[in-house]
């Protein structure tokens, strides 16, 4: 019997190791970082280093570059505008957009094979029966400055005047992934039937990917607003999120997962459950949009009015706080076809303090932060 001790507890090690070694497979970097533990670091901007791309805006909410590197943006008051050779001009104003408290003129992708089908998509806010706030996905074909061919492809999304989600993003496996809200209504996050405190996963027609855990469009849950979306070189999802008043979130969004709003929050944790790869504690970022460069994470914070970064694969990260509080509020984040950063201001959303070029589009080389 005492012989068989060691073997035993050889075999319990060996299914530890295994099941540790399954776990970083399966989420990447396994350490949480509450506040305590997670080092911000004040960045300094080189103005020569900080180009102007677009200026004179409304609240820019997203950014998205065609194949010729024009770059289409969303402005939440309706309009969908062009920045081309340095000139911006107006392609349309969305006639049905419910400008709402946060919600109105959204998210905005491009399609990966634009060359050939000349589809984007955009999502905003509307209203239904009796004035109720609603969210949507649409795609369009835009050519000549035009679009045409009009189609809702995800409808009846949960909306308020908070919480309404909105990031589009196409992932390398073609699928278009959508986050929305939980239009104040934080119980429905954990109902997997309802699309509201979401990410979707959607095919370019807004049916749902094969492969989706729950047989619908649902591919993780448990979320208040999701923000940002951005892929690693392991091809790790990352998320941003609003916490309640403070614990954002950043998270490793896994098929199936539950995200935990609203039964925990911060480093909380639930049988089930997913605790965020790092929270603000009581400090809050509010993150916008998010994008990933060598690796490096970079979201935009609209109430922390920075830029954040870290490297995704290093083993004790450090946060470091880039152009801080130098330009406001910091909403979208994306790069072009040469991984250089483009980032807009949010400073005309009423919770900012706008000057005479706000709001605008910076251009960023990240390897000069």
């Amino acid at each position: 019997m005492r012989k068989l001790i060691p073997v035993a507890l050889i075999i319990v090690i060996v299914l530890i190791a295994f099941a540790f070694t399954t776990y970083q497979k399966k989420f990447g970097n396994t350490n949480f970082f509450p506040e305590d533990t997670l080092e911000t670091v004040t960045g300094t901007s080189n103005p020569e280093r900080i180009e102007t791309y677009a200026t004179g805006l409304e609240v820019p909410w997203e950014i998205a570059f065609l194949p010729n590197n024009d770059a289409l943006l969303t402005e939440r008051t309706g309009k969908l505008k062009l920045v081309s050779g340095g000139q911006v001009s107006t392609v349309a104003q969305i006639p049905d957009v419910k400008v709402h408290g946060e919600g109105g003129l959204m998210g905005l992708t491009v399609h990966p094979k634009y060359d050939s089908n000349n589809y984007i998509y955009i999502m905003y806010t509307y209203g239904g029966s009796d004035d109720e706030t609603l969210n949507r996905v649409v795609r369009y074909k835009y050519s000549d400055n035009k679009l045409s061919d009009r189609r809702i492809i995800i409808d009846n999304i949960p909306g308020a005047i908070f919480h309404n989600g909105g990031r589009l993003k196409f992932g390398p496996d073609n699928y278009l992934y959508v986050t929305t809200g939980d239009s104040l209504k934080p119980s429905l996050s954990q109902d997997t039937n309802s699309l509201a405190g979401k990410i979707l996963r959607v095919k370019d027609d807004g049916k749902a990917a094969p492969g989706n855990p729950f047989n619908n469009l649902v591919y993780s849950y448990g979320h208040r607003n999701p923000q940002g979306l951005a892929w690693d070189s392991q091809g790790r999802l990352w998320e941003t999120e609003h916490g309640n008043n403070a614990t954002d979130e950043i998270n490793i969004i896994v098929r199936g997962n539950n995200y935990g709003w609203p039964t925990i929050t911060g480093t909380q944790t639930r049988t089930g459950m997913q605790t965020p790869f790092a929270q603000s504690g009581s400090e809050t970022w509010a993150p916008g949009g998010a994008e990933i460069v060598d690796d490096t994470l970079y979201f935009g914070g609209l109430r922390g009015a920075a830029l954040f970064s870290f490297k995704v694969n290093e083993d004790i990260a450090s946060l470091k706080r880039n152009l801080a509080d130098e330009y406001g509020r910091i909403r979208a984040v994306t790069k072009d076809a040469d991984d250089l950063l483009y980032i807009s201001t949010s400073n005309r959303d009423g919770r900012g303090d706008p000057n005479s070029q706000d709001d605008r589009i910076l251009k960023i080389d990240p390897s000069q932060l």
